[in-house]
């Protein structure tokens, strides 16, 4: 990830330090990069001229120290909090007063790394998406520290970067870690409920919601033990709220080594070459209605709650989710095509059957309701 940020912000003109204490790190690094631009060459989309002057414009460093005269710091280091702030507090010794120092952590508090700053209005997120300079969505994440010129100087770098900024609030997820945890958990819900196979599921989710993977394949891609952690640290975060419940068998899964892709086994079987088939659909439409009508409404519910909490705009939570994890449609604008009463009847058909809190339904979808409102005029 610091890699592909450096490549973002050095093809943007920038000049770049790019650091980390393991010289093998930064090696494969700087390797890295010549692959990636050499592809770039052969698909036109650069020439030589281009790739040396992003190359130039990248320093490899392995010395905090090295990075004095920045005026923008990111870290993109290993999800725990007391290293970030060990590193954090040591960066400000070496930095200028001026200099903004930001986290690309996913689900980790800015309040809580910036308190490890003697000056943490400096301090702010800002999170890339994987790989970054493919990715169109950057949130940006102001703590409740953070200075309004530094969210403005962040806003206005990242946008020179020609990425698309989604300012969010700083609570567990921020929009797309938070928005898209039923995309996960409620198809392993219907999973282990016995409706449905791995297949059947992923199978609907691409066939009727026009989704480039279903959620077991993205689970896979991603790996099961960084998207059960995910999930794990939104759960608890949220004080146990039973929308974000773990699941089992991710958990087994984890527990066992069947990460997905990278160690070959997951959801599916990527060694013997059984993974999900485009043609391994369910031959009962109403098995994929229910499967995709169920994940969608979850999703819809979550994203009008990310709206009534003022987690982000309307227009930032339906960007974030279609430039940050290509969804098909931003999800509340999908809330206004299906109709808000349809979604709110769908909340309650799920909370009847269950009576689980799991299933209650966002305010805001109710109020619009009532108001005979949408999200989009």
């Amino acid at each position: 990830m610091g890699s592909g940020i450096a490549q973002v912000a050095a093809t943007s003109g920038c000049m770049v330090k790019l650091y980390d204490t393991c010289q093998n790190a930064l090696d494969k690094s700087k390797a890295a990069l010549e692959k990636v631009l050499l592809r770039l060459i052969e698909k036109g989309r650069i020439n030589s001229d281009e790739k040396n002057r992003i190359q130039n414009n990248i320093t490899y460093v392995n010395s905090l120290k090295d990075l004095s005269d920045s005026n923008l710091t990111i870290e993109a280091i290993v999800e725990n909090l007391n290293i970030k702030q060990k590193v954090f507090s040591e960066l400000e010794s070496y930095v200028s007063d001026d200099c903004i120092i930001a986290s690309n952590t996913s689900s980790l508090s800015i309040a809580s790394i910036a308190s490890s700053l003697k000056k943490p209005e400096r301090c702010i997120g800002i999170h890339f998406f994987n790989p970054a300079p493919l990715m169109r969505l950057v949130e940006v994440i102001p703590a409740i520290q953070t200075s309004e010129e530094v969210l403005e100087k962040t806003v206005s770098t990242i946008k020179d970067w020609k990425k698309t900024v989604a300012i969010a609030k700083d609570t567990p997820g921020f929009i797309v870690n938070r928005v898209a945890r039923p995309f996960y958990g409620e198809a392993l819900r219907i999973y282990e409920e016995g409706i449905a196979s791995f297949q059947e599921i992923d199978s609907a989710m691409k066939t009727l919601g026009g989704f480039r993977m279903g959620p077991f394949q993205l689970m896979d891609f991603i790996g099961n033990d960084v998207n059960y952690t995910v999930t794990e640290t939104v759960y608890n975060a949220f004080y146990q709220d039973p929308r974000y419940k773990p699941s089992f068998t991710q958990q087994r899964l984890s527990e066992a080594g069947y990460l997905g892709r990278k160690t070959g086994k997951g959801y599916y079987d990527y060694i013997n070459n059984a993974i999900a088939s485009d043609s391994e659909e369910p031959h009962d439409d109403k098995l994929s209605d229910l499967i995709f009508n169920r994940i969608l409404t979850m999703l819809i519910n979550e994203a009008a709650d990310a709206l009534f909490w003022n987690i982000a705009s309307a227009e930032d939570i339906d960007n974030a989710m279609t430039k940050g994890v290509n969804y098909p449609k931003g999800l509340l604008a999908w809330a206004d095509e299906k109709g808000i009463t349809w979604c709110v009847e769908k909340m309650d058909e799920l909370y009847n059957e269950y009576h689980e809190d799991r299933y209650r339904c966002s305010p805001l979808l109710r109020k619009m309701k009532r108001e005979n409102n949408t999200f989009f005029k």
